[in-house]
This record gives structure tokens, C-alpha cells and sequence, in this order.
């Protein structure tokens, strides 16, 4: 009696399961939106931190209110010594109100910036502009608006491109050379850079450019034949010129703190003179500027906003602030 139940409600679930198949079976695939959505869609995040502190500026102060404005912090990649100095600052001028609060907090974001030249060092002849940085933080890019911006103020510019790895990398500076008005002086796939850096330092010496930029391959800062690589560009360009002016690390923003991990180790490489912030037009990382500079003493100079030509600006403190902390 009981295999007889049993095999009849097997014979049933079939029955069931094949008319199901039918039933989907039927359906033209063209009534089928591949288009709608199948899992619940989520809010963007905010993605400034003034979004992400949102009403915490305006609230009561309490024990809350100072571990909320820690945690926005850190999450903006300010770096956790910095936040620690910064709060403790904040705290300690005992705001009544949350908006005293914020405008304390400006005052000691812009403080953590030091008071120094932040222009790029173009002095000699020609001035030598080393860029670095690893693949895919928009050295190239960063590169090719700083050129835009000399040539616009009459200063002939000549890039050398030194990343010999990939010929799609001299590709892609010969393109803009040619969009934006500069010369380039490129090598053979595999020939080592720091011979296209000295045949271009020569070109740039016998044309009268008033600037070199060298666009370096991009690496991996953990490999040290790599970064020895690195260390003789500069050293033969610093020999045959005499000195090279200015050493530019290229950061991308959305990284975080992995990007001072990059800062320390091309500054053990080649002495980096500065850096370049890029891809800050919508992330909430942009804080990794106020630890680059708080936690290492490398100026940033500029900061990439997006892709755009006009679109690389020199570094303002108080107007980074302003767009970091945005609404809050």
C-alpha cells in the first residue's frame, strides 16, 4: 500500500513538472525582457565624503558624533594616523554646535597640507619631467593634459615614450602628440628605455624644446628589478642633463591606501618630487591626498577631475577640502 502511494505521488510530480515546461515552453523569447532587472537593484553609494557624513552635521554632539566622523574618514582613505591627529584636534577645540565642529574640521584638513611651491620644476634646458606610476593609474593621459597645458602657453614640448613594453602605450602618446601639437621620440618594442630617454633628451637639446616628458612603463612597485629599471632612466638623464627637475608619481584616487604603499616604494626608487592625483571626479577616496602628503612630505601638484583635456588642475588645498567635504 505505501509503494503504491508513493509511486503514484511520483507520477503525479511528473505530470506537474512537464506541464510547467510546457507552459514556459510556450512562451515567445521575444515576450522576454533580457533587459529587466533580476536581482533587487541597490542605491549608488554616496560618493563624496561630505555624502557620506550626511547628517552628521547636523546633529547633537555626542560620543557618536566623534566615532561617525572617524569612520567617514577613514572610509575616505585620509589614513588612520591622520584621522586620529585630525579628530583629536577637532575635539579638543570643544565645538558647541556640529557645524562648529565642521568648520573646524576644514581648517584642519587644509592644515594638513603643507605651505610649499607646488608649480612642476621645468627649470633647464630643457626641463626634464619624469613620470611614473603603475599600469592603469592614467599616467599616459595625466601626461598628455600636462602637455596640453604647456603648449597652450607657448612652450614647445617634446615626449619621450619610454614604455617600450607595450607598443600601444607609444601608440597612444603618438596619437595625442599629433591631437594636441607635440613631438614624440619613440623606440623600438623591447628596446630599453633608458636609450629612448637619451635619444629623446638629445632631440629635445638640438630642437630647442623647452620641455622633456618622459613616459615611463608602467610597474608594479613590489618589483624591484622593475623599479631598478626605473632608477636608470633617471640616473642617465641626470647625468647627461645635469639634473632632472621634477619626479611626478601618478596615483590613482580610487585606489586608497594601497596608494601610499605606491608613493613610499617609487620614492625609495627615484626620489619622487611629486604627485598627480587622477580619477577624483566621482570616488570617495580623495582623502588619500591629505595622507600622501601628511604621511610621506610629497607635495601633491595636480589632480585629474576626468578625461577631458582641461580637465587636470594644480592642487588648491582649501578648494580640495571644499569639494571633499562637499555638503557636509
Amino acid at each position: 500500500m505505501t509503494v503504491a502511494l508513493i509511486t503514484a505521488g511520483a507520477v503525479v510530480l511528473l505530470v506537474v513538472a512537464v506541464w510547467l515546461l510546457r507552459r514556459g515552453g510556450g512562451r515567445s523569447t521575444d515576450s522576454i525582457r533580457r533587459d529587466a532587472p533580476t536581482i533587487e537593484v541597490v542605491p549608488p553609494q554616496p560618493t563624496r565624503l561630505g555624502t557620506r557624513l550626511g547628517g552628521l552635521f547636523r546633529r547633537s554632539i555626542d560620543t557618536g558624533f566623534w566615532v561617525d566622523l572617524e569612520d567617514a574618514l577613514v572610509a575616505a582613505d585620509v589614513g588612520v594616523a591622520t584621522v586620529t591627529r585630525v579628530v583629536a584636534r577637532v575635539r579638543g577645540l570643544n565645538p558647541v554646535s556640529a557645524e562648529a565642529a565642521r568648520r573646524a574640521l576644514w581648517s584642519e584638513l587644509v592644515a594638513s597640507f603643507a605651505e610649499t611651491d607646488r608649480t612642476i620644476r621645468t627649470s633647464g634646458e630643457p626641463g626634464i619631467v619624469v613620470v611614473v606610476g603603475v599600469n592603469g593609474s592614467g599616467k599616459t593621459t595625466t601626461i598628455a593634459k600636462y602637455a596640453k597645458s604647456l603648449v597652450d602657453s607657448g612652450t614647445p614640448v617634446l615626449v619621450a615614450a619610454a614604455d617600450t613594453f607595450r607598443a600601444a602605450a607609444a601608440e597612444q602618446i603618438v596619437a595625442w602628440g599629433e591631437r594636441i601639437g607635440f613631438d614624440v621620440v619613440r623606440g623600438q618594442e623591447g628596446a630599453d628605455p633608458a636609450s629612448v630617454a637619451f635619444d629623446a633628451l638629445s632631440a629635445a637639446q638640438a630642437r630647442g624644446h623647452g620641455v622633456l616628458i618622459v613616459d615611463t612603463a608602467g610597474r608594479l612597485h613590489s618589483k624591484q628589478n622593475l623599479m631598478d629599471e626605473l632608477g636608470k632612466v633617471v640616473r642617465v638623464l641626470s647625468r647627461e642633463a645635469g639634473g632632472v627637475g621634477e619626479i611626478l608619481l601618478v596615483l590613482d584616487g580610487s585606489t586608497g591606501q594601497n596608494g601610499i604603499a605606491q608613493a613610499r616604494a617609487f620614492t625609495e626608487a627615484v626620489g619622487v618630487t611629486g604627485v598627480a592625483i587622477t580619477k577624483l571626479d566621482g570616488t570617495a577616496k580623495g582623502g588619500v591626498a591629505v595622507a600622501v602628503e601628511r604621511e610621506l612630505g610629497i607635495p601633491v601638484k595636480l589632480i585629474g577631475l576626468g578625461e577631458g583635456e582641461g580637465d587636470l588642475l594644480h592642487f588648491d588645498p582649501a578648494r580640495f577640502v571644499d569639494e571633499l567635504l562637499g555638503d557636509a
